[in-house]
């Protein structure tokens, strides 16, 4: 984790769970599993994110925020797509309201599985996420800070 130059800050937003996803989001809060021991920072605030953690599927109330929070997060960014509703719909994907999983609005760079996904694998998801955050930061230095 020496690569990292900043301390990243992450957003959760839960589409539309079952709030499974979202419980062992917090359990990875808390001391037990302490994600902030990476020098992660939880923030409410999409200006601020460098990741946007997503658990639970895509609908049609979920969509405009989803996309709206997404745009206004400053680049580079990255997506973590939690738990297999995130990732497909889950087993909401048949129900009427259900669009399907977060990579119908925006695109997803890491989906952690699992229903619910363990908060191990979320913090992993994350791990993995702040790589590639960092590859991105460093093409966007290398272009000379374009959107490329």
């Amino acid at each position: 984790m020496s690569y990292i130059t900043k301390s990243p800050w992450v957003i959760h937003y839960d589409g539309s769970s079952c709030n499974g996803c979202d419980i062992e989001v917090l359990a990875c809060l808390t001391p037990l599993y302490d994600l902030e021991r990476f020098g992660i920072v939880n923030t409410g605030n999409p200006k601020h994110a460098d990741v946007f953690l997503i658990t639970g599927g895509i609908n049609e109330q979920s969509r405009a925020v989803v996309k709206n929070t997404y745009d206004q997060m400053p680049d580079p960014k990255v997506v973590v797509a939690v738990g297999i509703c995130a990732a497909t719909g889950g087993v909401f994907r048949e129900c009427y309201n259900i669009m399907g999983g977060v990579n119908e609005v925006i695109p997803v760079d890491v989906y952690v599985p699992g229903c619910a996904a363990r908060p191990e694998s979320i913090i992993d998801g994350v791990v993995r996420a702040l790589g590639i955050l960092e590859e991105k930061r460093a093409k966007m230095a290398e272009n000379g800070g374009d959107k490329k």
